[in-house]
């Protein structure tokens, strides 16, 4: 079992990133959370199998149609979340 923290930087917000990085996450069965950040960041916390992890951080490289993601950068380990992967409110 895996679990980071990221943050994604880019043209993330307005373009459905976060509903999209929620189904990819979900669909790879993972748990977690996803927001925005006021700072323009996308941030989440995934957690699930090694593999289920880097696929979804390999698909966050490229996001959704009409995103333009600049960098996926992992902040570091996290505490691992059960349950279903859900969108948090902004911070």
């Amino acid at each position: 079992m895996r679990s980071v923290h990221v943050s994604i930087s880019g043209r993330v917000q307005g373009v459905g990133f976060r509903a999209w990085l929620a189904r990819t996450a979900a669909a790879q069965d993972l748990s977690g959370w996803v927001r925005n950040r006021r700072t323009g960041e996308v941030e989440a916390v995934l957690c699930g199998s090694e593999g289920a992890v880097e696929a979804v951080l390999t698909a966050a490289h490229v996001g959704p149609a009409g995103a333009r993601v600049d960098e996926v950068l992992i902040l570091g380990d996290a505490a691992p979340v059960d349950g279903a992967f859900e969108v948090i409110a902004t911070v």
